[in-house]
């Protein structure tokens, strides 16, 4: 299977699911397994019944992600040496966030994170910013007018509302089973740090903060920590299924 996808796998009177040592709740009658993006090989999926313990082994292979070329401001590229501490300290409060496996607040599927949304893009593309190679794109690329309304694709809680080196103005929303969402590059933040959300509710507005090239949202899913296609939650493509 590609990696940025899931598993699903369905059976009666479920009591857990896990990869490695992480371990989760099942959901609607199911073990979900989200596969990281980056992830390659054999991987044990693990659930746990009434009935006692199951496994499958699933490999994950290469997928043809695109190559996407582009060009930046220089400072996003190779950040001045008095931003390198905020860039640290951002990047480990955001860590933090993707161990998170509180109560779950949200239903499948996910709502949309914009009013009219568009097809994705990018989601996956191996990114070379001004010929520097980057890590691949872990969130899925929404083209719309500066000013439009990002809504929250799900109850939860605003785990972070700030204006960060990369990200921009970003709103990350811990929607509790493991599931976090992120909304980058926006012009205003409608929502604070610790706010309760609802499904629907607006978060912010679109627009180029951050290392962003033009207006557009960035929208992205970590489940239980690993990053996959946003689409394969909202609805619009096809997930893996086992039985």
């Amino acid at each position: 299977m590609r990696p940025g996808g899931f598993v699903r796998w369905p059976g009666p009177l479920l009591l857990d699911c896990s990869i490695g040592e992480r371990r989760w709740q099942p959901l609607d009658g199911a073990c979900w397994y989200p596969i990281d993006l980056e992830a390659r090989g054999a991987l044990e999926l693990v659930r746990r019944s009434t009935g006692g313990i199951a496994s499958r082994k699933v490999r994950v292979a290469a997928y043809p992600y695109p190559t996407q070329k582009l060009r930046v401001a220089e400072q996003y590229v190779a950040p001045p040496a008095h931003q390198l501490e905020r860039i640290a300290r951002e990047r480990a409060r955001v860590e933090a966030l993707f161990e998170l496996e509180t109560p779950r607040r949200f239903a499948l599927p996910l709502g949309a994170p914009l009013e009219r949304l568009p097809n994705a893009a990018r989601f996956g593309a191996r990114r070379i910013f001004n010929d520097q190679p980057r890590s691949p794109h872990s969130g899925a690329d929404y083209s719309a007018r500066p000013g439009t309304l990002v809504l929250a694709v799900g109850a939860g809680r605003v785990a972070v509302a700030d204006d960060e080196y990369f990200a921009g103005k970003a709103v990350y929303i811990d929607h509790g089973g493991g599931l976090l969402s992120m909304s980058f590059h926006l012009s205003e933040l409608l929502v604070r740090s610790d706010d309760p959300v609802e499904r629907g509710q607006p978060l912010g507005k679109v627009g180029s903060t951050g290392r962003a090239t033009g207006p557009h949202l960035h929208f992205g899913l970590r489940w239980h920590g690993a990053r996959i296609d946003p689409d394969l939650l909202l609805g619009t493509a096809q997930a893996v299924e086992i039985d």
